[in-house]
């Protein structure tokens, strides 16, 4: 439920491995490293969502009311109380819960690419969203708030145990790691379909981590922390679950709505 954070997050931490939170920009006379190149996970390629937890917040619109699970302050539950969805209708705002601290708990299919070399795409076909998560010092644009926000990603990289020769910085990593992203900028929307909120102040940190099962299954965890001083009276951590795909099968781009 929702307070947990996954066994693999947990295990990461537990390590006492030295970790590299993003590539060095190259070492011995060679050319700078990109995180396209150092990942030492490949998440490109389609998942779809194994909804195991949070099955009646994530497969049918709660029931009105229904907040169980969020650390809501006393403002947010006054927003939550009076949501409308013809309200969000009539506004134009359908999308609003499928901005990025929610956007992974909508049963759907994912699809990462590689944009550049320093930049990771992932689309969604729920809602036809797009995130952009950007590595090294990339900055921010100007602009209003947005449904995604803006993301800065970094690789964090468990190397391998002592005793050894230092690695070589600009060959790929030999060791496991997991994908780091920050989003701030992010417009206010929901955490749930039935009006609980998160405000402009929210910030989204989360943890890709991939998991190989015996069966040889690919499954992906993504642990998810809202920090929101508004509407949350501490962080709200939840993580989804998705398993790789062989193909685009079941990929079926559908627009945001407010009601299913």
């Amino acid at each position: 439920m929702g307070y947990r954070f996954s066994n693999r997050l947990l295990a990461l931490v537990a390590l006492a491995l030295p970790l590299v939170a993003q590539p060095p920009a190259g070492g011995r006379g060679g050319p700078p490293s990109t995180a396209k190149a150092m990942a030492p996970i490949d998440l490109t390629g389609y998942w779809v969502s194994i909804v195991n937890e949070d099955w009646r917040f994530r497969m049918v619109t709660p029931a009105p009311g229904d907040y169980q699970g969020v650390p809501m302050t006393a403002a947010s539950r006054k927003v939550a109380d009076a949501w409308d969805p013809a309200k969000d209708e009539a506004a134009g705002d359908v999308c609003k819960a499928y901005g990025a601290p929610a956007l992974l708990r909508v049963p759907e299919h994912l699809h990462f690419t590689w944009q550049d070399e320093r930049t990771m795409r992932l689309d969604t076909d729920a809602g036809t969203q797009t995130r952009l998560f950007h590595f090294g010092d990339w900055k921010a644009p100007a602009g209003p708030p947005t449904l995604q926000g803006d993301s800065l990603a970094a690789w964090e990289i468990t190397r391998g145990g002592r005793g050894g020769p230092p690695p070589d910085p600009n060959a790929p990593p030999q060791g496991k790691g997991t994908l780091k992203v920050a989003t701030s900028h992010l417009k206010a929307g929901y955490l749930r379909r039935n009006g609980v909120p998160y405000s402009e102040n929210a910030a989204l940190t989360e943890y890709y981590d991939m998991i190989k099962e015996h069966n040889g299954d690919l499954m992906l965890v993504v642990t998810i922390v809202v920090n929101d001083p508004q509407y949350l009276r501490e962080p709200f951590i939840i993580t989804s679950h998705f398993k790789k795909q062989d193909s685009d099968a079941g990929w079926k781009p559908t627009p945001c709505s407010t009601r299913w």
